[in-house]
């Protein structure tokens, strides 16, 4: 297991983050924008942070707080099969995971958000 300290953003992560920081889905730049210097309740939000051996899409530090965006791979049972097991991974670490498939974002942006702050253990 990790030593706390090496838990989060691991220096041999460095420029697969910056990479996919440079090219996120279409998605993940849409919600972006709402997350953003703290635009969301004052929380403060990175993309593309790893934790582990893992790079979430969305980090909340205050909160605990990962939200994550799934596209169409994601319905493969091979990949279902993966995210459980990354899930399960940073959830016995403590931290809070929601997903959302990237439609969503673009439907329904307001109920996404409301979800994101009901997922807020502080106001």
């Amino acid at each position: 297991m990790l030593k706390r300290q090496q838990i989060h953003t691991r220096k041999e992560l460095k420029e697969y983050r910056k990479f996919l920081r440079e090219n996120m889905t279409l998605a993940e730049a849409f919600l972006w924008n709402f997350l953003k210097a703290k635009k969301l309740e004052g929380k403060r939000f990175t993309r593309q942070h790893s934790i582990g051996n893992y790079i979430v899409d969305f980090y909340c530090a205050s909160e605990k707080l990962i939200v994550e965006l799934d596209g169409q791979a994601h319905l493969n049972s091979t990949i279902e099969e993966k995210d459980f097991k990354r899930t399960r991974y940073l959830e016995s670490l403590g931290f809070n995971v929601i997903r959302f498939e990237n439609k969503m974002v673009f439907d329904f942006l307001p109920t996404v958000l409301k979800e994101i702050k009901d997922n807020f253990k502080t106001p």
